[in-house]
């Protein structure tokens, strides 16, 4: 490699991954520069959850609401449907590192880290049947099914149990 070859490298080295992080307190005694990246990064998590909202398998933008009260309760209601959703992200991926076990990504590769949407995508098909007013079965459940009720937990298991009676 020729001198402006390797100065090109080391110039690459020395710019990647530098970024700014902005916040009000500018007090380094009661915010270091390690807790606003760690926060930062914590905000990151956050902001990701937001994308489902917007993606078209939420079905937001086909919402229309003129009266501003109702959309302030929409926006507390999808604030707090990013709540369960993050709690059960986390929970699951809890459960699969302290069982180390996986789920099948989008790709069939086996993944400790899935995304709720995955496992909203898993759990896509299924079908309840009811006679009457009464339901009697849960059709198309599939053994990853079973695997992600379990690692949820005994109430999990019982929102998709085949023995009601």
């Amino acid at each position: 490699m020729d001198n402006k070859g390797s100065r090109d490298v080391i110039r690459s080295k020395r710019s990647a991954g530098k970024f700014i992080v902005a916040t009000n307190e500018l007090d380094s005694e009661k915010l270091s520069d390690e807790e606003a990246l760690t926060a930062y990064k914590e905000q990151q998590y956050a902001e990701r959850g937001f994308r489902f909202l917007k993606d078209p398998f939420f079905f937001a933008n086909s919402m229309f609401l003129k009266n501003e009260g109702r959309i302030v309760a929409m926006v507390m209601v999808m604030g707090l449907a990013l709540v369960v959703y993050s709690l059960a992200e986390k929970k699951l991926r809890e459960a699969l590192e302290s069982e180390n076990e996986t789920i099948p990504d989008q790709k069939k590769k086996p993944t400790k880290k899935p995304t709720m949407r995955r496992v909203f995508q898993v759990f896509e098909g299924i079908t309840l049947l009811y006679v009457g007013s009464k339901m009697v079965k849960v059709l198309n459940l599939r053994p990853i099914h079973g695997k992600i009720r379990a690692l949820l937990g005994s109430e999990y298991e019982k929102m998709y149990c085949t023995c009601y009676g």
